[in-house]
């Protein structure tokens, strides 16, 4: 039994689509052939005693009598053995495996210089997220302290003075008004002179010496005459004669203008 003859060249797709119907079938069945042949390479098939090459076959495969010989190989793969007519199936061992190659591909290891880079940010983020942690309980630690701060001491409010109803209250009011004026003068030196003119009465009276009989008598603690007391009195005291704080104020503003002070008057002035 003569075999199909393989061509040396299958047309292209495009040669191939411009053929008739009835050559597209020739170049199909010389196509299958081929397969068959490469496939079935060595094959031996019946043909008589011994061993015989062809030599002008393109593909120089070796036929061996007394061995059955099987048709070629259809596009499905199977084939019909001539001997016992039964159908045999035979793959093509160019036909690629679908299953390898439908299998995903394995994914790649990352780089270990990805790896050294995902590690250093990580790293950077951590010790970003520490100090921002730091800085915002230092910046609560001295809200707190600013908050728990201790409020400076209000100034003392001036509390006005208060003076005894008496010869000791009397004196000390008219110094602190005669220092206030510049006005000089002691408590010792008041003290005494107001003694020796009146014993201490802010109600004392002469009527009897020279003012008297002239009708002007001398007044209150230091025996002043009005008009004295009017030219010398002190603004912001009593304008009554008789008023301890304003008769002891004017009367030292009298002795500090002709006498220097009061501590320099011992007798009548």
């Amino acid at each position: 039994m003569q075999l199909p003859a393989i061509p040396k060249k299958l047309p292209t797709l495009a040669a191939f689509n411009r053929l008739p119907r009835k050559h597209k079938i020739t170049t199909v069945g010389a196509g299958a052939g081929a397969a068959v042949v490469l496939a079935v390479t060595g094959l031996q098939a019946t043909a008589g005693a011994g061993a015989a090459t062809a030599a002008d076959a393109p593909t120089g495969f070796s036929v061996t009598a007394g061995q059955p010989l099987k048709q070629p190989v259809s596009l499905t793969g199977a084939t019909t053995d001539l001997a016992t007519h039964k159908t045999v199936s035979v793959a093509p061992k160019h036909q690629p495996d679908l299953a390898a190659a439908t299998k995903p591909a394995p994914k790649k290891a990352a780089p270990k210089a990805t790896a050294k880079k995902t590690a250093a940010k990580k790293a950077t983020a951590k010790k970003a997220a520490a100090e921002h942690t730091h800085k915002a309980a230092s910046r609560s630690a001295k809200r707190t302290a600013v908050h728990h701060a201790a409020k400076p001491a209000a100034a003392p409010r001036h509390v006005a003075k208060t003076y005894g109803d008496n010869l000791d209250g009397w004196i000390r009011q008219s110094l602190d008004i005669m220092h206030a004026k510049g006005i000089p003068g002691s408590y010792e030196g008041i003290h005494r002179n107001i003694i020796r003119e009146s014993s201490g009465n802010p109600q004392a009276i002469n009527l009897w010496d020279i003012n008297a009989r002239n009708g002007i008598p001398s007044k209150g603690l230091l025996q002043m005459i009005n008009p004295t007391f009017n030219r010398y009195h002190v603004s912001g005291t009593s304008w009554n004669i008789y008023n301890p704080v304003a008769n002891i104020t004017a009367a030292c503003n009298y002795a500090a203008d002709r006498y220097g002070t009061m501590d320099n008057v011992n007798s009548a002035y």
